[in-house]
């Protein structure tokens, strides 16, 4: 799966790991029932609601994706504690490469795993990975149904000052669901 990252970034939030679906379409967050990109359309994140094939136009909002671990899998608890660590790794020296000002990972559990520490919790973390700002954010899979769609907007939404926002589609109603991966 290619990373979607260009130097100086404003928002480089990093994944999990691909699905299969995802990998099988060469696009990030590919299944239908997953909610990142409602969630960065209802944060103001990006101006309307892009599709996973649109996953390149992120770099024209101050964005980009990547993932801790390439390999795509059904579940990402099919991947090691050792895939995660140096998926970590991999992702710090991204970061030093491209510089961007906030890395948000998508995931707590797989966090937790990748960095070695039980005690990591959502939000943002008091280490930096290759220098720049991380925060831990909710994954915005179907199968994450701790938290709705307007859960995910408003977290995601504080990686930006208000101003810094684009102005959302007002067509999209604010409370769309997604149905389950």
């Amino acid at each position: 799966m290619p990373d979607v990252v260009a130097p100086g970034l404003d928002v480089l939030f990093c994944g999990i790991n691909p699905s299969l679906l995802s990998a099988a379409r060469g696009h990030h967050f590919a299944r239908p029932g997953n909610r990142f990109w409602p969630a960065l359309h209802l944060a103001g994140l990006t101006p309307r609601r892009l599709a996973p094939e649109e996953d390149r136009e992120l770099l024209r909002f101050g964005l980009g994706v990547t993932n801790l671990v390439d390999r795509p899998t059904r579940t990402a608890a099919e991947l090691t504690a050792d895939e995660l660590r140096d998926g970590a790794a991999a992702l710090g020296r991204l970061v030093e490469e491209h510089r961007p000002r906030v890395v948000a990972v998508l995931g707590l559990t797989a966090w937790r795993l990748a960095v070695g520490s039980a005690r990591a919790g959502w939000g943002r973390q008091p280490d930096r990975i290759g220098g720049a700002d991380t925060w831990v954010l909710p994954n915005p899979s179907g199968l994450n149904a701790h938290f709705r769609l307007p859960d995910l907007a408003r977290l995601y939404a504080g990686l930006r000052d208000p101003d810094q926002r684009a102005a959302p589609d007002q067509r999209a109603a604010p409370d769309q669901r997604a149905a389950p991966d």
